[in-house]
């Protein structure tokens, strides 16, 4: 009988990251498979709040590390506390959310416990020892299907791939004495936080991004999701140009997305940028060039400038208002 561990995320608020739930899904589909639990740890100054927020989603045991080392999630500091947690309960499989903190540290538990690792995986199948995972490869055009040996495993998950967990009974709390950290590498300097009237990207229903046909021109990206309540993201070309932060880049080398609508303007539809958006819903593509791969995979695509198209389009949908 194989135990899981999740590792929870908070906002800077305190509360609860979304990811997290996306995690404990994942956990829950381990846990079938292996005949075992879920449990999850909160690390932080003082888990106690967040630890009771944990334990209505399904979760038997929600250890909580409170100790002033643990306050900010540098992975010297976090491995050592999640590693002895998951010995203590027997834990099979370790992870968290494919989210930064997630790709940081997950890998430190991993060479703590000396298990094996998948990242990003997307699905869960078989069962007891013959339980596989699978996770993307080149850039998403490969999807693999890996079976980890060794008593524990560790990995994180692609958080668009699995539906965020729902409070299902509560669990128990208890606190978890943390070890020391590891010798200290890195320390916690400073956050700023990227605020925007906008929805968070990853968290975003609809998302308009804008590519380099914008000649870096996002008026008509964000008029649209204004227009929409949308998440304004953009094309690797369009960061990497300084056109727009690097903050808002969707794909392989940022963030992934998978929202109910996605509208791509001037994107060519390059591999790096579709493996961050093909799990959305529904894609609109606008291009003026009618051979873009993007439209491969659009539902619907419209071949036609966007400087002029998207401004109609946002006076269309102003007038049902």
């Amino acid at each position: 009988m194989g135990n899981v561990l999740i590792v929870v995320e908070a906002n800077t608020n305190g509360s609860l990251r979304k990811a997290t739930l996306n995690a404990i899904t994942a956990g829950h589909q381990l846990a079938k498979a292996t005949g075992g639990d879920v449990h999850a740890i909160v690390l932080a100054k003082d888990a106690t709040a967040l630890a009771e927020a944990v334990k209505e989603y399904g979760v038997k045991v929600v250890h909580a590390a409170s100790a002033p080392q643990l306050e900010h999630p540098i992975a010297e500091n976090w491995a050592p506390a999640i590693a002895a947690a998951a010995t203590a309960i027997g834990a099979e499989w370790v992870g968290a959310g494919a989210t930064a903190i997630g790709r940081d540290v997950l890998p430190r538990v991993a060479a703590k416990l000396k298990a094996p690792m998948a990242s990003e995986i997307l699905s869960v199948d078989g069962s007891g020892a013959d339980v596989t995972v699978t996770r993307p490869m080149w850039a998403g055009a490969v999807i693999a299907t890996v079976k980890l040996a060794g008593a524990v495993k560790c990995f994180t998950a692609r958080t668009t791939e699995f539906a965020a967990a729902e409070k299902s009974g509560a669990g128990e709390v208890k606190a978890f004495a943390a070890p020391a950290a590891d010798k200290q590498y890195s320390k916690f300097v400073d956050f700023k936080e990227v605020k925007s009237a906008r929805p968070a990207l990853t968290e975003a229903r609809v998302v308009v991004a804008g590519g380099r046909g914008t000649k870096g021109d996002f008026k008509p990206i964000e008029g649209l999701a204004d227009e929409l309540g949308a998440a304004v993201g953009a094309s690797r070309a369009v960061c990497d140009a300084g056109w727009q932060p690097n903050d808002l880049q969707i794909g392989q080398t940022g963030k992934v997305v998978a929202p109910a609508l996605y509208v791509a303007a001037g994107i060519s539809g390059a591999i790096q940028h579709v493996a961050g958006m093909k799990g959305s819903k529904t894609i609109v593509a606008i291009n003026k060039d009618g051979d873009a791969p993007i439209f491969q995979i659009a539902d619907y695509g419209l071949v036609a400038d966007l400087f002029k198209a998207m401004p109609e389009l946002q006076a269309a949908i102003k007038a049902t208002k």
